[in-house]
């Protein structure tokens, strides 16, 4: 004869089993995303020498006691004379293959990204936001400067800031491409920002390097951008990337040649 197991025996082996399975789950959800991970590097022979947009004591530059208190430097061409890396790029996939809820939601609960107007230069040079976070354009200095940028899909931007002020801008959507930005008052003053629908982005650092985690696994395209124009093949439509779950895929060098 069988002996009888207690219901409140089956009850736990039936708990476990749930919890076994939502575990697992949660080990497969894990292990479904991968990082994308390269290098912008400078493809010339040699460094370019720093370009100075105010020279220090310049006293025919607008507001010089404030904006030539220091030499101001292009940032257009931001190389590490060590390492050849390209600072200020930005690495994005078009249009992802998938999605990561929990990235996203961890990105846009930093609900903000300042671009601060300090020395006459905007700072940092290049920024990258999704669309729900706010664009927070403030100023460092004690002079007037103004916030001018050209939108594809948000519409344009004017905005006089006042010494020390700040300016809050949100967005509807995502922009198609890079929104230049500039100040009309001090000529020498641009940067750029991009502002996406999704958290599979990153800007380079000073040696080039940019990491994207989290990305679905599955073929990605992946633009390299800089300033100058697309690194990366493809253009605007990118280049193909397989990303491996729970892997690192490592784009290696991603060489930004000289104007000839």
């Amino acid at each position: 004869m069988a002996k009888r197991i207690p219901g409140w025996i089956l009850g736990l082996g039936r708990a476990a089993m749930f919890v076994a399975v939502i575990g697992a789950t949660t080990s497969a959800s894990a292990q479904s995303y991968g990082t994308i991970k390269g290098r912008l590097v400078f493809g010339g022979p040699t460094v370019p020498a720093p370009k100075v947009l105010v020279a220090k004591g310049d006293a025919n530059a607008k507001d010089s006691a404030v904006c030539a208190s220091e030499s101001i430097i292009s940032k257009e061409m931001a190389v590490d004379p060590a390492t050849k890396g390209i600072e200020f790029g930005v690495a994005y996939i078009v249009t992802p293959k998938g999605k990561n809820p929990e990235a996203e939601s961890k990105l846009v609960a930093k609900s903000k990204v300042e671009i601060d107007q300090k020395g006459c230069e905007f700072v940092p040079h290049v920024s990258a936001i999704h669309k729900n976070q706010s664009l927070v354009f403030k100023s460092s200095d004690p002079v007037a400067h103004n916030v001018h940028y050209t939108a594809f899909t948000n519409g344009d931007l004017n905005q006089m800031l006042a010494p020390n002020g700040s300016y809050t801008q949100k967005f509807a959507s995502a922009e198609r491409r890079a929104c230049r930005l500039v100040c009309d008052i001090h000529p020498w003053m641009i940067g750029y920002f991009f502002v996406f629908d999704h958290p599979f982005f990153a800007v380079t650092k000073a040696d080039g390097s940019f990491e994207i985690q989290g990305v679905p696994a599955g073929t990605q395209n992946v633009v390299v951008w800089h300033e100058t124009g697309y690194v990366t093949p493809g253009l605007a439509k990118g280049v193909a990337v397989e990303v491996k779950a729970g892997e690192t895929t490592d784009m290696g060098e991603i060489r930004l040649m000289p104007k000839k």
